[in-house]
């Protein structure tokens, strides 16, 4: 099942929302991002929080679920939902933006996540992302942006093919060396990897939304 988790982090543009819902199974509103969803028209299946941003009033008809603990973030707790929803890709937008403490908390449990999933992602206005597997390839409109960024601190044995500045066999680390600002040059653009977690960033556009079903 695709689900759709909506965060209270930056509100993401209409069309955007709009685009990510029309494929979606099911849709959770992770605490405050449930205003997001109303605001555009759309009823939230379910909204998981801890609800400090989204006091339940009983006139909602959906599901809402308060949990209240404090070791997990809201984002955390709407993917706990999602997963024992029958959840296998998931799609997130709301996650960045507004605080850099919450965004940086968020990749965390991006990286925490994505193995649980087929396919777990954050999208915003600007950016797609997604800690890719050890084997990835992806079809993009050359011109397009990639970056890629060693979310476990050092990533080894990286090798890419389809961008203007290919690595072999190489090593991107916290503080050293990292991969932004590339560009693909042929529309097919595959990575592979030996260690770590990767994230994986390109601009965002509709012709990512096929990745649900070719990754």
């Amino acid at each position: 099942m695709q689900f759709l988790v909506v965060a209270n982090g930056e509100r993401p543009s209409r069309g955007l929302f709009t685009m990510l819902h029309q494929y979606c199974d099911s849709m959770i509103g992770a605490d405050g991002g449930g205003h997001t969803a109303l605001a555009y028209g759309y009823r939230p299946d379910a909204i998981v929080g801890d609800l400090d941003s989204f006091p339940e009033t009983g006139k909602l008809t959906c599901e809402i679920i308060h949990n209240p603990d404090q070791e997990t973030n809201d984002l955390e707790k709407a993917l706990d939902y999602a997963l024992t929803h029958g959840a296998t890709r998931v799609d997130v937008i709301g996650a960045t933006g507004l605080r850099t403490d919450q965004t940086l908390k968020n990749l965390s449990v991006l990286q925490q996540f994505s193995p649980r999933f087929e396919h777990l992602a954050f999208w915003d206005d600007q950016l797609y992302m997604r800690i890719v597997p050890k084997s990835f390839s992806i079809e993009l409109p050359p011109g397009n942006l990639v970056s890629l960024f060693p979310m476990s601190g050092k990533v080894k044995g990286i090798k890419t093919s389809g961008l203007r500045y290919p690595l072999n066999n190489e090593t991107l680390r916290n503080g050293y060396r990292d991969g932004s600002s590339n560009v693909v040059i042929d529309g097919s653009v595959t990575i592979t990897y030996q260690t770590g977690a990767l994230l994986f960033m390109t601009a965002t556009g509709e012709h990512l939304v096929k990745t649900k079903k070719d990754s």
